[in-house]
């Protein structure tokens, strides 16, 4: 049976050049990646304003060139920073959902997507090349484009005529103990959630009144919990809760801060490790895995076929992606179906957030429990180029299915697994969004000095960690093609965590204020709704304040410009998406009528 060794200096990006201009919101998280890929990335002064440009060279690959903006769907006018596109896009209402009001998050979550986006899109141009793709390629992002897609779901669930299962409405997470520590707690099922809060002594009526808002937070953005669940905890010791978490099977975490982050061992250069299949067995007679050449004009991924086993939002996004990239993907479902697809709100009778997910993806229902069914997995994947999963730790191994036991069946596998900690972290909690925000600083790092740290409760990190993941196995596929060997890739959301605190670390580290200023990115009001100025625009909003809470959104916006500022409207119901004019019709409707953000990408 073939075991993962750890690829030395074989990367998929070795004798690869990337020349790279622009801002450098937008090019430095690519910039770290691409060198951890192998490229040659020569240090350049970043530029303040324009669009990012990456030219990246290897030789029989030819050139590939990527054009990255802050506007690429929106009007330049209304997306000119990670500010005016986080507005635009619905990302400050859904931030916000928490408060009651629109937030910016103080990180520069749009960029960084942005950033991994263009990574990815370079990897699969030279994929493409590689697979036999003539002609040079050219492609285009931007942080827009990146933005709408994080908050497809909420938008696409704002869109549908069901109503959600939980009203929205102000409140969530985090728990305050006795002693001031503030924790983030995670359970998955009802049960462990009861047991939790009856052990702490707290009323009935509002451990089963706050279930259903805690569960569907993921899906909403915002947790509108009894006041009773908050006083029952406020009313015992950080020691009680932990031991009340322990019996119950719940799991709580203290929310970290970043200087703490920056104290502790140095992370690991890149989000997501790559390691060659060795010792595997001979390929199948038929069915060859080699790609042979593209035709005009396909996808960098067209003819390849992706298995994916994922649950929830990190490995379903991940192989969404690499759909829109050309890949073939059947997803691996339970007998009966993913039980998400009945998730409300739903369109035409299927889920519109599963749809956002898992549009377009073909499904095969397998007992992976069984042996049965472990036998039918193993077909699949012998004539596949791609296993994709996010299974608990040790459940691939259990069943079966790790890749030292699909080695052998297939030589030239890309054995991809998105992982929570990628077993970094001895101690960690459940490997889930809001536990990992909690265990990373991220709540420290998206808010301004003067509100206290709080993780969103938008899906940063399993979006992100989503985003990484199809960075992975791009890189994967590529290095494959050019050494012919099976490659295993993990990532994790504790690499797409420290993707986004990376700056904030960094200036911890330094000894100075990880974090933004006072008031950072928090939008004004108008008379009608909200503006929200660019970074560098926002001291003229603050002194035009008074004047602008008179006017209507459209006229503060119009008075700001007149005045050499930048700033928007911000968008604060999602519903009304499909009709704003700064979109231009980018957002259209599938076979069952759910709403369809725009590709991440446009290829020429």
């Amino acid at each position: 049976m073939g075991s993962p060794a750890v690829l030395g200096a074989h990367r998929p990006l070795e004798e690869v050049d990337v020349q790279v201009s622009g801002p450098a919101a937008l090019t430095a998280p690519a910039l770290a990646h691409l060198r951890s890929l192998g490229a040659g990335v020569p240090e350049t002064p970043a530029a303040r304003t324009g669009p990012a440009r990456f030219t990246a060279t290897g030789g029989v690959l030819g050139e590939v060139t990527a054009y990255t903006a802050w506007a690429d769907v929106l009007p330049e006018a209304d997306a000119a920073d990670e500010a005016t596109v986080q507005a635009a896009t619905g990302m400050m209402h859904v931030h916000g959902r928490r408060d009651g009001a629109p937030r910016g998050l103080a990180v520069d979550y749009a960029a960084t997507c942005a950033s991994v986006l263009t990574v990815q899109g370079l990897l699969a141009a030279l994929l493409g090349r590689a697979r036999g793709g003539g002609g040079a390629t050219d492609f285009a992002t931007g942080a827009d484009r990146a933005a709408l897609l994080t908050i497809s779901q909420y938008a696409a669930a704002a869109n549908t005529p069901e109503a959600e299962a939980v009203t929205p409405a102000p409140g969530g997470p985090p728990f305050t103990a006795a002693c001031g520590t503030r924790f983030e707690l995670e359970a998955l099922d009802p049960a462990p959630w009861a047991r939790f809060w009856r052990t702490l002594g707290a009323p009935e009526e509002a451990i089963r009144a706050g279930w259903p808002a805690f569960q569907f937070r993921y899906a909403t953005a915002c947790a509108p919990l009894p006041e009773a669940l908050h006083h029952t905890a406020r009313a015992v010791s950080w020691t009680r809760i932990r031991e009340a978490a322990a019996s119950s099977g719940a799991e709580v975490c203290a929310l970290h801060t970043l200087a703490g982050r920056a104290a502790e061992a140095a992370p690991a250069a890149a989000p997501w490790t790559l390691a060659a299949l060795s010792g595997a067995g001979t390929p199948p007679a038929s069915g060859s895995l080699f790609s042979g050449s593209l035709s005009p004009g396909a996808l960098p991924l067209s003819g390849l076929t992706v298995l994916e086993a994922g649950r929830r939002v990190q490995a379903p996004l991940a192989a969404h992606l690499l759909g829109l990239l050309g890949a073939d993907v059947v997803r691996i479902e339970p007998p009966g179906g993913d039980p998400l697809r009945g998730m409300p709100p739903c369109a035409a009778g299927v889920s519109a957030r599963w749809l956002a997910l898992n549009r377009g993806k073909r499904a095969v229902e397998i007992d992976i429990k069984s042996a049965a069914g472990q036998g039918e997995l193993r077909e699949l994947a012998a004539g596949a180029d791609v296993f994709l999963h996010n299974w608990a730790p040790g459940k691939a191994e259990q069943f079966g299915l790790g890749a030292g036991h699909l080695a052998p069946v297939n030589p030239r596998l890309v054995y991809a697994y998105t992982s929570g900690w990628a077993g970094r972290l001895p101690d960690a909690p459940m490997g889930t969004d809001f536990m990992v925000q909690a265990r990373t600083a991220v709540g420290e790092a998206a808010r301004p000095a003067d509100e206290p740290p709080v993780p969103s409760l938008m899906t940063l990190i399993d979006v992100l960690g989503g985003l990484v993941g199809t960075e992975a196995v791009l890189a994967g596929l590529l290095l494959r093609e050019r050494s012919g060997r099976g490659v295993r890739v993990e990532s994790s959301l504790l690499g797409a965590a420290e993707t986004l605190t990376a700056p904030a670390v960094r200036r911890a580290a330094a000894g100075q204020n990880p974090r933004r200023p006072a008031g950072f990115r928090r939008p004004w009001a108008t008379a009608d709704g909200w503006l929200a100025p660019s970074d560098e625009s926002s001291p003229m909003a603050h002194a035009e304040s008074a004047r602008l809470r008179e006017l209507p959104s459209d006229q503060a916006v119009a008075a700001l410009r007149e005045q050499g500022g930048s700033a928007t409207a911000v968008t604060t119901d999602l519903g009304a998406l499909p009709e704003d004019p700064r979109l231009r019709g980018a957002l259209t409707r599938d076979s069952h009528g759910s709403l369809v953000v725009p590709s991440p990408w446009r290829f020429a």
